[in-house]
């Protein structure tokens, strides 16, 4: 049988199936497959190439259908791929030895037909990185996860010039491995800052958008309360945000929001601008929350909660008191929703907040019957450094009440 030589393909670019379809020889295709290497689904392709435009538009159907009448090797590779089947399984007795052969055996072990994927041998270019990269997978799989970053590092080094967006891909799953081997660090930093740079540009603006928030990710993990990590990470937010829209995404949208945020109020408040940052995360929270409800997202909308009534408390205001009434409000929702005894520590942390926004807005009965709970509710779980914040709080509202009075906030 004579071998069939794959031309340059856009392989592991695009979401499955269409990430591994191979797409045949086809007169007048150079824009585009230049257009596909560039992540951009093109006006027109040849008609040679309907079955895979069928596929990107998520018909697989459609798709399988249009290779119905084709009896050759590489048409039976693709049915394959769309199908997952075992009648199509067995066309790979047809294929000739060599590439096809060899990315036939690749998806066959991503969908379940072997145990562990083919050697990269008869391969190269993209096809070789792509079968590297289902090694360092199933080197994941196994727990071994420095030989994953192995396997991973090698596939991004030979898709760099051949696949620059396959490339991407690989360098955004070896940054995620390496964080799971050594934690967040500057490697895995690199490995995303290049990720965006190939893809910036191309028409995979989704993937390049979820770059842009792992990375905001690992500067915020990094940052330990530094300004130019967080200033990079709240860069990395906006860029995303810039596609993961409320309507169209959700969950990417409140999460970025949510960090962007965070990122902010992490920042030391050296100058006056940064007073403004309080402003603007207020406002991310707030935009958050319009995504995170009670009922569908407990966890975020508590820890979104949480972060917007302490946000109040310092946010620049005409009517601080208004703030601080809004943050007094939002402590006691979440008090309903926690329990002293299954988490004696956040509740104490809330009580103590609250105690702390009452004190400012004069209501000091309130503000000390909170802050005792709070001081207990440490004391008895050993936490002994927050404890004594507490009694400190306390100590200057008695010293407050004692020199003017009842009716005057303490400056705690």
């Amino acid at each position: 049988m004579t071998q069939i030589t794959l031309r340059p393909q856009p392989l592991g670019i695009f979401p499955l199936p269409a990430s591994y379809l191979a797409l045949p020889a086809a007169p007048d295709a150079e824009a585009a497959l230049e257009a596909l290497m560039r992540g951009h689904i093109p006006e027109a392709m040849p008609p040679a190439w309907r079955f895979y435009g069928l596929a990107l538009a998520g018909d697989r159907d459609a798709a399988l259908a249009a290779l119905a009448d084709d009896g050759s090797p590489l048409a039976g590779y693709n049915r394959f791929v769309l199908s997952g089947s075992p009648a199509d399984y067995a066309a790979r007795a047809g294929v000739p030895p060599g590439e096809l052969a060899t990315l036939f055996e690749l998806v066959a072990y991503t969908l379940g037909y072997s145990e562990r994927p083919p050697a990269p041998a008869e391969s190269d270019g993209e096809l070789r990185a792509l079968i590297m990269m289902a090694q360092g997978s199933a080197a994941l799989e196994r727990g071994d996860l420095q030989a994953a970053e192995a396997e991973l590092g090698a596939a991004l080094d030979l898709a760099r010039d051949s696949s620059p967006l396959l490339a991407a891909h690989l360098a955004m799953t070896l940054a995620d491995t390496r964080a799971q081997r050594v934690g967040p660090d500057a490697v895995g930093i690199q490995h995303l800052r290049e990720a965006m740079g190939m893809l910036r540009g191309s028409g995979l603006g989704e993937l390049y958008a979820q770059a842009a928030l792992e990375l905001g990710i690992r500067y915020q993990e990094i940052a330990r309360a530094q300004r130019g990590p967080l200033l990079e990470a709240v860069k990395c937010y906006q860029e995303a945000l810039r596609v993961f829209k409320r309507a169209s995404h959700p969950e990417l949208f409140a999460l970025a929001q949510g960090n962007l945020a965070l990122a902010y109020l992490a920042m030391p408040m050296t100058e006056a601008s940064d007073q403004l940052r309080v402003g603007i995360a207020v406002q991310a929270l707030r935009e958050a929350l319009t995504i995170y409800t009670r009922e569908r997202h407990p966890a975020q909308w508590a820890s979104a909660r949480l972060n917007l009534a302490n946000a109040l408390q310092h946010l620049p205001s005409a009517h601080p008191s208004d703030n601080l009434v809004e943050a007094v409000e939002i402590y006691e929702g979440l008090l309903d929703a926690r329990s002293p005894q299954r988490d004696p520590l956040g509740y104490a942390r809330i009580l103590a907040n609250q105690g702390n926004a009452l004190a400012h807005l004069g209501i000091f009965d309130h503000a000390v019957s909170k802050l005792g709970q709070a001081r207990q509710l440490f004391a008895g779980a050993g936490d002994d450094d927050s404890a004594a914040a507490v009694a400190g709080i306390l100590a200057e509202i008695a010293s407050t009440r004692e020199t003017h009075g009842p009716a005057s906030a303490p400056a705690v």
